[in-house]
């Protein structure tokens, strides 16, 4: 039987679906990659205070060429904006952030997800832009929250949302939820349950594409 079609989310179709559920007033992390773009996506109106962990808080979404200014910029060394009110601190100022817990959510990009909420993010390799763990195990550790969106599949199509994490560890049973370019799934204590997938996909081929057992989540309201 032949599989229904169905089209992959862009990056920033994938970032505008994280910004989507990001409530009013949080303070929020962004880390290295697809992560960045999420600041450009916030609704119309909500407010929500971004903070980068080289010291900036208050930032916002990527500068027009014209108005860029080389000064300022992100943990990923990308030219953003600062809001009204936002601020440039210390970075040690930042982790002090970080690691007293204030910051309600930090969305980070990952190999490897495991389906107890293990996340493997961090390059070994020289030529990778940030050849280190960087602030991501102060982050996973000292934010309320931690959430991943990355691709649901390697370039050669092995799964990154696994039983278990081949890559070094990040951290331990942090992830709340997943976001890919295939669907939205929370961590919960039986497993990876989906929340929702693209148009077309169904269940049979999104488990196709992952290593650890699926479970539709329960609508709003269910019960077991």
């Amino acid at each position: 039987m032949s599989e229904t079609a169905f089209t992959p989310m862009a990056r920033k179709q994938m970032a505008a679906r994280v910004a989507q559920d990001i409530p009013e007033g949080w303070y929020v992390n962004l880390g290295i990659g697809i992560p960045t773009l999420v600041a450009d996506f916030v609704p119309a109106g909500r407010e929500v205070v971004f903070h980068s962990e080289n010291g900036v808080l208050g930032m916002g979404p990527a500068p027009a060429p014209e108005d860029a200014d080389p000064w300022l910029i992100n943990a990923g060394k990308q030219q953003v904006t600062l809001v009204r009110g936002g601020a440039y601190v210390h970075h040690a100022d930042s982790f002090a952030m970080i690691r007293g817990g204030h910051l309600d959510l930090c969305v980070l990009g990952a190999f490897e997800v495991a389906e107890n909420g293990d996340v493997a993010n961090w390059a070994t390799s020289a030529n990778d832009t940030a050849p280190a763990v960087g602030g991501a195990m102060d982050l996973a550790a000292g934010a309320k929250r931690l959430w991943v969106v990355m691709e649901h599949t390697t370039k050669e199509g092995a799964p990154r949302l696994v039983r278990r994490c081949g890559y070094p560890l990040t951290a331990m049973g942090a992830v709340r939820r997943v976001y890919t370019n295939l669907a939205v799934l929370d961590v919960t204590p039986e497993g990876f349950a989906v929340v929702e997938m693209v148009p077309g996909l169904t269940l049979e081929a999104l488990q196709a594409r992952t290593d650890a057992p699926l479970r539709l989540a329960k609508p709003v309201g269910e019960t077991a």
